[in-house]
Order: C-alpha cells, then sequence, then structure tokens
C-alpha cells in the first residue's frame, strides 16, 4: 500500500499530539544543558570554531574546496554524535556514536597533515587544531569508559556485545 495524502483509513487521532507537560519540558531542558555543559561537547564546539576560521584561510582552488568539504562536515559531526550518544542509553548506541566520532576527529588530523604535506596552510595554524583534537581525545577517553555496558541489548552484529 502506497502513503496517499488523501488516504482514507489514516485517521489523526489514533495519535497522542497533546503538549508535554511542564515537568518533562524542564526535565528535557536539564538535560539539554548537561549535554551542552559537558567538556567533550564544549571541546567538539571549540575543535568546529577552529576548523571553520582554518578552512577560511585556504586558498580559493579545487584541491582547497576538496579539503575544506571533508573538514567542515567532520567537523560538524562531533557534537551531533555526542548528544546521540548521550540520548542512547544502551551501551552498543552508544559505543557506535563513539567509533563515528573516532573516525571524524582522526580524519581532522589527516587533513591536517593533507594540507601541510600540499603546502596549502602554514603549520602553526594546522597544529592549533591538531592540540584541540588531542585535548579532545583525552575527554573522549574518559567519556567512553563512563558507558554502562550493563545496559544494553543484543544486536547480533557482534561488534560491542556477544
Amino acid at each position: 500500500m502506497r502513503w496517499n495524502d488523501d488516504d482514507e483509513d489514516f485517521d489523526a487521532s489514533d495519535f497522542d499530539f497533546d503538549s508535554p507537560d511542564e515537568q518533562a519540558m524542564e526535565e528535557i531542558r536539564r538535560e539539554d544543558e548537561r549535554i551542552r555543559n559537558m567538556p567533550l561537547m564544549k571541546k567538539a564546539i571549540v575543535i568546529l570554531e577552529i576548523t571553520e576560521a582554518l578552512v577560511e584561510i585556504l586558498p580559493d582552488d579545487d584541491m582547497s574546496h576538496h579539503y575544506q568539504r571533508i573538514m567542515i562536515e567532520d567537523a560538524m559531526s562531533l557534537a551531533p554524535k555526542i548528544a546521540g550518544a548521550e540520548g542512547a542509553d544502551l551501551y552498543t548506541l552508544r559505543m557506535e556514536n563513539a567509533v563515528a566520532i573516532k573516525v571524524a576527529a582522526r580524519n581532522l588530523i589527516t587533513q591536517c597533515s593533507g594540507l601541510s604535506m600540499m603546502g596549502l596552510c602554514e603549520d602553526r595554524y594546522l597544529q592549533l587544531l591538531r592540540d584541540e583534537v588531542e585535548e579532545f581525545r583525552y575527554l573522549f577517553v574518559s567519556w567512553i569508559r563512563s558507558f554502562d555496558k550493563s545496559r544494553d541489548i543484543p544486536d547480533n552484529w557482534g561488534l560491542f556485545n556477544d
């Protein structure tokens, strides 16, 4: 059966669209604030800001545009993946987000090396980003050690549980 806006069988009253009560909204606000104030999240924002500044000073050519796109994509993925891991209370889901975060952070370091080798950016600027990613790594290691392995369900992929 295909979705059709004129589908007479659909009844929106089957869904509860009541607004969350004030207590639920306060809990959401507190959780949002907790995540925003995490040292790891704050560092992810700093990395994004430095990456944005760094790619702005790159030459205006095809090679630099390639680096700009990749670096911004990686830097922009850190904070949402942290929030996703914090919102998931299952070990496997948290670890899946953690792996994506690790890959993105390492990609930023790799892109710094490429920019340096190609002579597209001064090493002193690249070192700023490298240093921030290294500080992020320390916070990251501490963060993932806080994940509760007992809070999980089997996912049958065999990566993070048996």
